[in-house]
């Protein structure tokens, strides 16, 4: 017999390269779609820009204490509604201003709402919030680090 299996003492000599070639082809297709996917979810970051490094960005810091007082760039202001001339001036000043506000944790939610709200209607669109990092589980031994803070006994 020509084509029987129990006739040919003889091994398999060459390679079929067809499954080869397509196990390939279908690896690329997972790899292209998986890199099309990879790249539509990276964050988008409004990086700053320079040339030279000679151009300073100009940020407009709000401080707001736990006892109610503000300071905008270091200097006591005293309300909150003083903040929008100040910012309104400052951005007329620098159209590409940044605004940080850093507020303590015992501060109203709506009173830094408010602030917001008023460098928003001062044209001020660059606007981010100062925090305090806390170092990872495993930090230095007694440091308190990893847990949140607790409030203080009443």
């Amino acid at each position: 017999m020509a084509g029987g299996a129990g006739d040919s003492e003889e091994g398999i000599t060459g390679i079929n390269v067809t499954p080869l070639v397509d196990i390939t082809l279908v690896l690329l297709i997972i790899f292209m779609v998986t890199a099309k996917i990879i790249v539509s979810q990276s964050v988008p970051l409004d990086l700053p820009k320079a040339a030279s490094g000679t151009d300073v960005q100009t940020v407009f810091s709000i401080i707001m204490a736990a006892n109610g007082a503000a300071l905008v760039d270091s200097k006591p202001i005293p309300n909150d509604d003083a903040l929008f001339a100040i910012a309104r001036d400052a951005h007329a000043k620098n159209a590409e201003l940044r605004a940080v506000i850093k507020a303590d944790a015992a501060v109203p939610h709506g009173r830094v709402i408010h602030v917001l709200d008023l460098l928003k209607q001062a044209g001020v669109s660059k606007i981010a919030f100062g925090v305090t990092p806390i170092l990872p589980m495993g930090g230095p031994a007694g440091s308190g680090s990893g847990t949140a803070p607790t409030a203080p006994p009443p």
